[in-house]
């Protein structure tokens, strides 16, 4: 066993392999295996301070001679307790006194030095039996270098007592700073005085520490009889505590003289609160995989924090990286658990929490469902006691309203919840159907509205949530009118009440308004206003009733509302039917037909005037005469009474055809005279402009038309000349007349070819010239419209027809509908067609 304890290795791997490294897996590789020497007496003794020019100096003697010493050496008694060898008692300035039985201890390795190297010697020497040149060689040297040894050991000893005596001074103690003059010198340079402590303040020790020898077999328990020896520090002697040393500038390299470095130590805390912080500041990040392939194996990495840790470490040199590396590796270690233990710490105690807000949760609805389970056993118990009277016959309407009062007063959100609206309007439906039995709406329609408010405060708004998407219909208060109350109004609205007369009805709807749900309302107008509306306006005839229809038909407007258009058509049916034979002096058709200006839709209503009034109208004002001296205005005064109603340009275009051509002549003629009167000129004026109502004389183009006679009055009155109205069109007419027989062949030939006007070609008479004359031929005014264009080009009035002219191409472009900007080419044949179409209509 001891030969193979011989081979074994240290504990320690320093120096044990050659081109060693760890890996990134934690493995460690090396090139090979380095040999190293088999550790001596003097290595394990000295250690790195032995002396000698080579570690494997007399290896083969060494080995040799240990092996033959541990051969005649008996097997220790591992059996004896273990004893602790005192070194003895000794001053820096004796010598140490030997322990009475020679044990070998602490103390007896210096004084035993000398002859332990001597046995070694003589082993050595016996050993060394090497018959050939070569081990001769090496025997030789081994005893050169072991005298060259004892020649240094002698001098030192020379040099220790010359140093002595020549002081006249004992000899220092073996192991005492005198002994070491080196280290004397070295520590007297840096201010250590003899006899004091060491450290800045003086705070060391001066004498040693004493020891004691223990008894055999005593132990390091207490002794009987033995008394311990005194602790060297006590509160008086104890030493003040040396300031903290400053720390050093350059870190010490890892080596066997050399103290462990401390680096900075994290509690648990403190590396919690530091990686909380760090995730506060850090951004939420995709964590990626990466795959590190450079070493012998591959790693899958997360973070590339601490990537070319190895990298760096050996091209810094720092020392023993393995090591470092294997500590830094349990360091992560350490604090992924830590992190790992406090997230499920934290887990724990977030779960717990929640458990215990889910308990108190769930108690709090243990005792509200327990509040809630009485109170559902009281109002149980309060219809059970209705559900008896009712089937005793004792219930009352009052009695009834008054518990369920209670009950919605003192338990709303279960009177809600639980539908006890129902419940009720269960037990009051034929209470009530008693109660209204012979009841006439339309005769009677206060009636029943004291009870049928409280029954609606009681019900209405009280239904429970209901998701069908028709909440009005499923209302408990709605089904309960629309079986008590509706009934009634429609057998009263059937059999006894008359369209032509609406005031009953009205009268009961305004009555009940705030009481009728809107279903029922709805119920009312669809089934049984709106037919007998319908059959009345059916049977109306506007010829023999006397009563205009809008003064039964309008009161409904507001309830009817979309439901009137059905009316409607059948009333402009009726009032067509009479209007194509109705006369301008008939001023009962504008008392019947105005009040529906709002009521029909503009389309309608303008289709009705310009096909039935402005005719008529028209032809009024063609009838009627200007004459200053003896003015009858009764046909003037009958197309004023429609100005509200018929359409604004309508009316404008009217009275500018038919009435103003005639006044501006008039109104010529009279400045023309010898010697007109101004001042009646001017009050002629103003009396024809005060006939006109507000809604004309705000319109642009009626103002001009009287302008135009103002500015007529006012150059008779300064003495100028006055232009005749229409003269320069009279002209243009002449002038086309003129030429209209002469050009009546090419004439004919431009009616076929694009459209083209008659005369248009002929170079003495433009083309407007020619359409104006035209239009003075067949009787149709020509006057252009004021501030209208199309295509840039200026709009003109022919006859009723709006229309351009393109003197370029020479063509005619007309607007087929009023209001519609739509234009089309067309010829004077055409336009006289579309003329003789408007006057038809």
């Amino acid at each position: 066993m001891e030969e193979d304890a011989e081979g074994m290795d240290r504990f320690d791997m320093e120096g044990d392999f050659e081109g060693g490294r760890f890996g990134r897996d934690g493995e460690f590789y090396y090139e090979r295996r380095r040999e190293r020497a088999p550790q001596t007496r003097d290595d394990a003794l000295y250690g790195v301070f032995a002396e000698g020019d080579s570690d494997y100096d007399s290896d083969d003697g060494r080995r040799r001679s240990r092996r033959k010493r541990r051969r005649d050496e008996a097997e220790p008694d591992l059996s004896r307790p273990v004893h602790f060898q005192s070194a003895g008692k000794f001053m820096p300035s004796k010598e140490p006194e030997p322990e009475p039985e020679e044990r070998p201890g602490l103390g007896a390795a210096p004084a035993s030095a000398s002859a332990a190297g001597a046995d070694d010697a003589a082993a050595e020497e016996e050993d060394l039996d090497l018959p050939t040149a070569f081990g001769q060689r090496i025997a030789e040297g081994a005893r050169a270098r072991r005298e060259e040894r004892a020649r240094e050991r002698e001098t030192a000893a020379r040099r220790r007592q010359a140093s002595g005596v020549a002081a006249g001074k004992p000899a220092p103690a073996l192991g005492s700073l005198g002994s070491n003059t080196k280290v004397a010198k070295m520590m007297a340079m840096m201010g250590y005085k003899d006899g004091m402590g060491l450290g800045k303040n003086e705070q060391g020790i001066v004498a040693p520490v004493e020891t004691t020898l223990r008894p055999k077999n005593a132990g390091l328990g207490s002794v009987e009889g033995f008394k311990e020896p005194k602790p060297f520090f006590t509160k008086e002697n104890l030493p003040p505590p040396p300031p903290p040393a400053p720390a050093k500038k350059e870190q010490q390299r890892w080596s066997k003289k050399a103290g462990a470095k401390k680096g900075p130590v994290l509690t648990k805390n403190e590396l919690l609160a530091m990686r909380s912080e760090q995730e506060q500041d850090e951004q939420p990040t995709v964590v990626q995989k990466v795959i590190d392939m450079r070493g012998p194996q591959a790693r899958v990495l997360t973070d590339l924090k601490g990537l070319n840790v190895e990298q760096e470490m050996e091209a810094n040199d720092v020392p023993m990286p393995e090591l470092q590396y294997n500590v830094r590796l349990l360091v992560d270690e350490a604090k992924a658990d830590i992190v790992r233990l406090d997230g499920q710490l934290r887990r724990e105690q977030e779960k717990v929490a929640s458990l215990v807000r889910e308990k108190e949760k769930v108690a709090k609805q243990e005792a509200l469902q327990k509040c809630q389970l009485q109170v559902m056993e009281k109002i149980a118990g309060v219809l059970e006691q209705v559900r008896v009277d009712d089937t005793a016959g004792v219930l009352s309407l009052e009695g009834l309203l008054k518990t369920f009062q209670e009950l919605k007063a003192c338990y709303v959100e279960e009177f809600k919840m639980c539908s006890v609206a129902w419940i009720a309007c269960r037990f009051a439906h034929p209470l009530l159907i008693r109660v209204f039995q012979g009841w006439q709406p339309l005769q009677n329609p206060l009636f029943g509205l004291e009870i049928m408010s409280s029954w609606k405060d009681l019900l209405q708004g009280d239904q429970a949530y209901d998701f069908s998407g028709d909440v009005e219909s499923m209302a408990p208060y709605a089904q309960l009118v629309s079986e008590v109350i509706l009934p009634a109004v429609r057998i009263s609205g059937t059999n006894s009440w008359e369209a032509r007369d609406p005031e009953p009805m009205l009268r009961f709807l305004e009555s009940w308004e705030r009481l009728l749900p809107p279903i029922v309302l709805q119920s009312i107008l669809e089934h049984v206003i709106m037919p007998k509306l319908s059959a009345a306006v059916d049977s109306w005839d506007p010829r023999r009733e006397k009563v205009p229809i809008h003064v039964w038909v309008h009161p409904w407007l507001p309830m009817l509302g979309q439901r009137i258009d059905t009316l409607c058509h059948s009333i402009r049916y009726k009032l067509s039917s009479v209007l194509h034979v109705w006369q301008a002096h008939d001023a009962s058709a504008y008392a019947v037909l105005s009040p529906w200006k709002d009521v029909f839709d503009a389309a309608s209503w303008e289709d009705l005037i310009v096909r039935y009034i402005v005719p008529k109208l028209k032809m009024a004002l063609q009838e009627f005469q200007i004459n200053p001296a003896n003015q009858k205005l009764d046909q003037f005064n009958w197309v004023m009474i429609w100005a509200s109603a018929i359409p604004v340009h309508h009316m404008v275009h009217m009275l500018e055809v038919d009435f103003f051509s005639k006044w501006q002549q008039v109104l010529y003629h009279w400045l023309c005279s010898p010697s007109p009167d101004f001042n009646e000129i001017m009050n002629w004026y103003k009396g024809w402009k005060g006939l006109f109502p507000p809604e004309l004389l705000a319109n642009e183009r009626i103002r001009m038309l009287l302008t135009a006679g103002l500015d007529m009055m006012n150059r008779a009155a300064e003495g100028l000349e006055v232009v005749q109205p229409g003269a320069r069109e009279n002209v243009g007419y002449l002038r086309a007349t003129e030429k209209r027989q002469f050009d009546a062949a090419q004439q004919a030939s431009q009616y076929t070819t694009h459209h083209a006007v008659p005369g248009a070609a002929m170079a003495d008479l433009s083309f407007k010239e020619s359409i104006q004359a035209y239009a003075m031929d067949q009787g149709l005014l020509f006057m252009p419209r004021v501030g209208k264009f199309y295509n840039g080009m200026p709009v003109y009035e022919f006859g009723t027809v709006s229309i351009c002219i393109d003197s370029v191409k020479r063509l005619l472009y007309a607007q087929l509908q009023e209001g519609i900007e739509r234009w089309s080419a067309v010829s004077l044949t055409q336009l006289i067609e579309m003329n003789r179409k408007a006057r038809q209509r």
